[in-house]
């Protein structure tokens, strides 16, 4: 069974950093696209970064210039390289996994969602 098994949330000051990581679990072919999306206290989980199989990447207005996200696609993995951290990026942070296709399994599964990580950051 496939699964997104993410870490590296935590509690940071303001103008901090943090690495966050997900990795999916299983006997994986390919996975189209991987995503971060965070969701703060009292608001919908909004989409913070995303990156397709080819590398090209796409950013909310808030994340771009301050995160960068990326992949290994031999481990499976996706990254979120969060610097100048602000209190309003707090939130669990989720990754997304869209279009999985497992070895030896001719369909695909349209989505998978990771526990979630949770970012605290202070002023």
């Amino acid at each position: 069974q496939v699964q997104l098994l993410g870490s590296g949330g935590g509690l940071v000051q303001a103008g901090g950093s943090l690495r966050l990581s997900c990795t999916a679990s299983g006997s994986i072919r390919s996975i189209n696209v991987m995503s971060w999306y965070r969701q703060a206290p009292g608001k919908q989980r909004e989409l913070v970064a995303a990156i397709g199989s080819g590398d090209n990447t796409a950013y909310a207005d808030s994340a771009k210039g301050r995160f960068t996200i990326s992949r290994d696609n031999a481990k499976n993995t996706v990254y979120l390289q969060m610097n100048s951290l602000e209190p309003e990026d707090t939130g669990v942070y989720y990754c997304h996994a869209a279009a999985v296709v497992e070895r030896g399994n001719p369909s695909y599964i349209p989505e998978l969602w990771g526990q979630g990580t949770q970012v605290t950051v202070s002023s």
